[in-house]
């Protein structure tokens, strides 16, 4: 063939590059709803969709989702409270603050907390803080709609001062975008949500001037110390016996709840009869477990017996772990001669396992009552009322993330954020803390908030500015319904009176 030939022949045309995954955008979906709280009509605005975190040369390192409420019918947004909301894991999404404290619709459950029939449904949730503030609900990376971009590289953010810096970012990025630098500003973490809420109050006010009018705390924990040395397994560390202690309180209140507590204590109101027990577990009870193996006899029995008056756990099965009791063991061990286990996150629920032996849970009771109403109710409501589509998955809780999470920064040391808050409090005079406990909460129990408060060293003056609440629920006290109500009620006052 000719060589001019051979160059006029056509070179086949290069594939154009493929676009982008959607969620490597920025979106937003705007809707405008009313609703009643109270008897007062409020109009208010919906926001979903993705916030992009960069580079300062533009490079792409995460999409953030995120759905915010705001009231529509006010001339100065920036005069409005605004709250960021996050739950914990952590890997968990913000669902649970979303569809079952805050926000404008609620998972339809009974007054105890029990759902209905699958898929469940939502209705008016007229504890919404929308007629006090702006809600603005938070996805950390890797739970949500929220990615790492590229995909591979999510793991990084599966970090306690990585996740800290990103989460910090999105709310600098908000505050800039919406123009609510001005606005009295609120973090409310659940759970590890509360690790993550100390720690963000310190960076935020480091790194931009960020200070913020209240932090509220949702079923807390800040310093490790009081709970499981294992997050993944729920197993305390040998040798250390305060978390025996904080926990005690929480197994005497589900085996009153449950009736398995001596016979002298069943007529009792809770709040009496945890404050005997509570005496009792900082006082002879944690003597006991510090002398350890040194206690004689006679005593070990009388606390025996009286630890068992109070759990509902068998003496001999006292004896047999000496006097400590494990939370998944007691979960597995209270009910067994009916068998039943309670749950972990509320011990107000029952479930069932295959075999009654043994020390574990196949799962826990109370997250397999509720999960699956939210998980649906959520992505119908996301899509049907909000309008935002998309075809990812919505990662109500990433056990990816749970299982990667790093605590880098805690090498050869406890986890705490306490010190950070005290920190907080100390440089912001203006910032007000309210702590939520729930009774029967199994994962973060109300001594161990209390332990904790009571040892970060605070001034007087400082606390008078933590207000601590409790209701007779669970780590998710909203969904009982009475506890809800007042919750509502705390939190409102809380904020109204920490902006005034």
């Amino acid at each position: 063939m000719p060589e001019e030939a051979k160059s006029s022949e056509a070179k086949p045309a290069e594939a154009p590059p493929a676009p982008p995954p959607p969620h490597y955008e920025e979106d937003l979906v705007e809707r405008d709803h009313t609703m009643v709280i109270n008897g007062t009509e409020i109009p208010y605005r919906s926001q979903a969709g993705r916030v992009l975190l960069r580079e300062e040369d533009g490079k792409k390192l995460a999409s953030f989702f995120f759905t915010a409420y705001t009231r529509s019918d006010v001339d100065d947004p920036a005069a409005r409270p605004i709250v960021f909301a996050f739950n914990g894991g952590p890997g968990s999404s913000s669902v649970w603050l979303h569809m079952g404290a805050f926000g404008p619709k609620r998972v339809d459950l009974d007054d105890e907390g029990m759902p209905g029939p699958l898929p469940g449904r939502l209705v008016l949730n007229e504890e919404s803080l929308l007629n006090v503030a702006d809600v603005v609900f938070i996805d950390p990376v890797g739970t949500g709609f929220s990615r790492g971009i590229p995909r591979e590289d999510q793991k990084k953010y599966h970090h306690f001062k990585r996740d800290i810096e990103s989460v910090g970012e999105f709310i600098r990025i908000y505050l800039t975008r919406h123009q609510r630098w001005a606005s009295p500003k609120f973090l409310a973490g659940e759970s590890y949500g509360t690790t993550r809420s100390a720690g963000l109050a310190a960076h935020l006010l480091d790194r931009h001037g960020i200070y913020f009018s209240g932090i509220i705390l949702v079923s807390a924990i800040l310093n490790f110390l009081t709970g499981p040395f294992d997050t993944r397994t729920w197993t305390f560390s040998v040798g250390h016996d305060l978390p025996y202690v904080v926990f005690l309180p929480t197994y005497a209140a589900t085996a009153w709840y449950h009736g398995r507590v001596a016979a002298e204590h069943r007529k009792k109101p809770l709040r009496e009869f945890l404050a005997e027990v509570e005496a009792w577990a900082f006082g002879e009870y944690a003597t006991a477990l510090l002398q350890g193996d040194q206690l004689d006899e006679r005593a070990s029995r009388e606390v025996i017996e009286r630890l068992s008056g109070y759990t509902g756990m068998p003496v001999d099965y006292l004896e047999d772990y000496r006097m400590r009791i494990e939370i998944l063991r007691f979960c597995k061990e209270l009910r067994r001669s009916d068998g039943l286990t309670v749950g972990r996150l509320d011990s107000r629920y029952t479930g069932s396992d295959r075999f009654l032996a043994g020390d574990m849970l196949e799962s826990d009771p109370s997250n397999d009552a509720i999960s699956g109403h939210f998980a649906a109710t959520f992505n119908d409501y996301m899509r049907s009322e909000l309008g935002y589509e998309s075809d990812l998955p919505y990662e109500v809780l990433s056990l990816e993330v749970h299982q990667a999470w790093d605590y880098e920064d805690f090498k050869n040391a406890i986890v705490d954020t306490s010190e950070s808050l005290r920190q907080v409090m100390s440089r912001n005079r203006h910032m007000g803390v309210l702590v939520a406990n729930g009774f029967f909460d199994l994962a973060t129990p109300h001594k161990a908030s209390e332990y904790t408060f009571s040892h970060m060293g605070l001034t007087e003056e400082q606390r008078q500015r933590v207000h601590m609440t409790y209701y007779e629920a669970g780590h998710m006290m909203y969904v009982h319904r009475p506890s809800h109500r007042q919750f509502a009620t705390d939190v409102r006052s809380f904020i109204l009176g920490a902006s005034a």
